[in-house]
């Protein structure tokens, strides 16, 4: 098996790519490190089973993980929320144009 510290700072990399995507808000990169997480935790949690490694650096990556997960989640939700406020504000724009397009065609001259 590889060496713990190795997976540890495996993991320690991937929070702070984490944490930058979140910062800079980029969904895309925030996707791909979160199909990382698993392949990262695993090799950790087996090490931990095997006493390998002492359980509160592992406790304490997990904990720091969970809270960039949680605000990454909530992050998205502030953003769909932006992008569905907009949508609706385009479309109430919309469909005030449509009604003076057709209260002006239907003016009498």
């Amino acid at each position: 098996m590889a060496d713990p510290q190795a997976h540890l700072d495996h993991l320690d990399r991937l929070m702070a790519d984490f944490g930058r995507a979140l910062a800079e808000k980029d969904w895309e990169a925030m996707a791909g490190l979160n199909e990382q997480v698993k392949p990262a935790v695993e090799p950790l949690m087996a090490a931990l089973e095997a006493g390998e490694v002492d359980a509160e650096p592992v406790r304490l990556r997990l904990q720091e993980l969970q809270q960039f997960i949680d605000a990454a989640d909530e992050s998205a939700r502030m953003a769909r929320k932006e992008a569905e406020d907009g949508l609706k504000g385009v479309n109430r724009n919309r469909s005030a144009a449509k009604a003076y397009q057709n209260v002006s065609s239907n003016r009498p001259k």
